[in-house]
């Protein structure tokens, strides 16, 4: 499992591979309050390495400095597109994605053109603010044409299942919705044990079945 430093415009952050290089690979950024490293993106990257896809995963700049508190927005694009980049470097056909914010910057920047990515995987979209439905987080994605993969669970409060339905009912074929019955934004069950890693490698391996049937 190689780890390496990518340059930035405003410094190094750590980078992570898992499974080899010359295939299909997705490149993944965190949530906003964590960092690469964490049980369910362990996991995850796992599942996919297994499965035949390789996986890229990077911190941003605020989280390799040991900051909570994410960066503005073009700081985190910036260490996306050098993450990306590296990614493709890898191998290809190269997919982005992420947790929560992670993956919501990925799909802004394919929208935008800043981000010529084959797919994208959200691992749990913030389609808004626990409790604030109407501030949904969805005009950019009408834009999207790439094959896009939702795992979400359906008692997540940051993504309101109804909205979460209707915002891909409108997006039609190129969205695809993966739901964990019960999962929060976390994926965790109430009333189940805890098994970050393990709820990760199944979502991995779901990934992974996705992109190679693209």
């Amino acid at each position: 499992m190689p780890s390496f430093r990518i340059e930035t415009p405003h410094g190094r952050i750590s980078a992570v591979q898992h499974g080899p290089g010359g295939g299909p690979i997705l490149v993944l950024a965190h949530g906003a309050g964590g960092t690469m490293r964490n049980p369910m993106l362990d996991g995850f990257a796992a599942g996919l390495a297994a499965a035949g896809v390789a996986c890229l995963r990077f911190n941003f700049l605020y989280s390799e400095a040991g900051r909570r508190s994410p960066d503005r927005e073009p700081l985190l694009r910036e260490a996306w597109a050098a993450a990306f980049a590296r990614g493709r470097e890898i191998g290809e056909p190269a997919w982005a994605g992420g947790k929560s914010m992670g993956g919501r910057i990925a799909s802004m920047m394919v929208a935008d053109g800043d981000l010529d990515a084959a797919g994208l995987m959200f691992v749990g979209y913030p389609l808004h603010p626990p409790g604030k439905p109407e501030r949904i987080r969805d005009q950019h994605l009408d834009g999207i044409r790439v094959p896009m993969l939702w795992l979400q669970g359906d008692a997540d409060p940051f993504a309101k299942w109804d909205l979460l339905e209707g915002v891909l009912g409108r997006l039609g074929k190129r969205a695809r919705l993966h739901r964990v019955e019960g999962g929060d934004h976390s994926f965790r069950i109430r009333g189940q044990p805890r098994d970050d890693t393990g709820t990760g490698s199944a979502l991995g391996e779901v990934a992974a079945r996705f992109i190679l049937d693209r």
